[in-house]
């Protein structure tokens, strides 16, 4: 699905000016508070109308200023998951469901209750009112209530920013399943990278109420110009790897990746899954020739690709992995010693310990 925003919009002595082109299946709107990210999905939505501009969506027109157009936000098939849920408090949790239901045409249905609930492993609150209801079952239920309104694509403000570690580690595999699952295109508005880094495949970077860069997840966290927009004190990348099995006792999964083997937290995937990995660039170490006897057990072949100065003393040394780009922060005198130069076969050592919860998930599976 292609998603195409050309809009301005001024509210008081805000004036948000975006134009951006996506067609990935997770679309994150990234930026720090008050940089656009709600208004700019409050007008996908049909919430408020731009004052230029045009929406478009799988080709469909929602908005054209231009042209006339604007398609109420109730036809436009799109379900919209809140920061704070806003589930009615008056009704139970099957009934919060069901309104959602009621709010999608006959013709346009698809799914069903039991199979969204089972989605999102919300059986067992079905009968219970919101009040009675943790931040994170509050969030599962009010995606139900959004898939079950039959939506072409889904809007998803800020999901997590209400709830603690623990409980943002818990939703995330729900929002991965229903990006694999039920194969919905989802935006996704966020302000931390970790969610982003795990779960979509293009980023839209808004800064004052412009959309400074697009691109795919990966080439947007490990561009050092865009640092003063993502927040990141270095770069980072994404890779993707393979579950090839895992050790119970020691809480450990292997991942194998074209450039060596990899042991991270254990997952529970099975053999054969696709996981992606953020890595920060403070997290890996390089070393000329076999490395030898290290607690590090993380190891990629990879070859030297360039070297650049970074904030002295420290430089960035990018690495080809195999077709995938690891970044390593080291200082400039070490870079000497080692006598690093571009073409110059390294080993990439990463510490298992760099690798937590928001920093582990399953990747976008394929269209079958």
């Amino acid at each position: 699905m292609t998603i195409l925003v050309e809009v301005e919009k001024r509210l008081g002595d805000f004036a948000l000016d975006a134009r951006f082109r996506s067609e990935g299946r997770v679309t994150a709107l990234f930026g720090r508070s008050g940089a656009g990210k709600t208004t700019l999905v409050n007008l996908i939505a049909g919430l408020i109308r731009p004052d230029a501009g045009r929406i478009a969506v799988d080709g469909e027109t929602l908005v054209d200023t231009a042209r006339g157009i604007f398609v109420p936000a109730h036809r436009r098939r799109i379900g919209y998951v809140f920061q704070e849920g806003r589930l009615f408090p008056h009704m139970s949790v099957r009934s919060n469901l069901l309104y959602g239901r009621r709010l999608s045409p006959r013709e346009g249905r698809w799914g069903s209750l039991e199979a969204t609930v089972d989605l999102l492993g919300i059986g067992n609150l079905l009968s219970r009112r919101p009040a009675a209801l943790s931040g994170g079952e509050k969030q599962r239920v009010a995606l139900g209530r959004a898939l079950l309104a039959s939506p072409r694509l889904v809007l998803l403000d800020e999901p997590l920013a209400a709830l603690d570690e623990a409980r943002k580690a818990d939703l995330l595999p729900y929002i991965e399943r229903l990006r694999d699952e039920m194969r919905l295109p989802i935006v996704y508005v966020s302000h931390s990278i970790e969610e982003v880094a795990r779960i979509a495949d293009t980023m839209v970077v808004l800064a004052d109420g412009k959309a400074v860069a697009t691109g795919p997840v990966g080439d947007i966290l490990a561009r050092a110009d865009l640092r003063p927009y993502t927040g990141q004190a270095e770069a980072s990348v994404v890779i993707t790897a393979t579950v090839a099995g895992g050790d119970a006792g020691a809480g450990v999964t292997h991942l194998d990746h074209p450039a060596g083997r990899l042991s991270v937290p254990r997952l529970e995937l099975p053999t054969g899954s696709a996981v992606r990995l953020r890595i920060r660039a403070r997290d890996v170490a390089i070393a000329v020739g076999e490395p030898g006897r290290l607690s590090i057990r993380n190891r990629l072949a990879a070859t030297v690709t360039s070297i650049t100065h970074d904030r002295p003393p420290m430089v960035e040394v990018r690495l080809d992995a195999v077709g995938e780009t690891v970044i390593a922060s080291i200082t400039d005198e070490a870079a000497l010693s080692l006598g690093l130069r571009p073409g110059m076969a390294v080993v990439a050592l990463i510490k298992s310990a760099a690798f937590d919860r928001m920093s582990l998930g399953p990747a976008e599976q394929s269209a079958p």
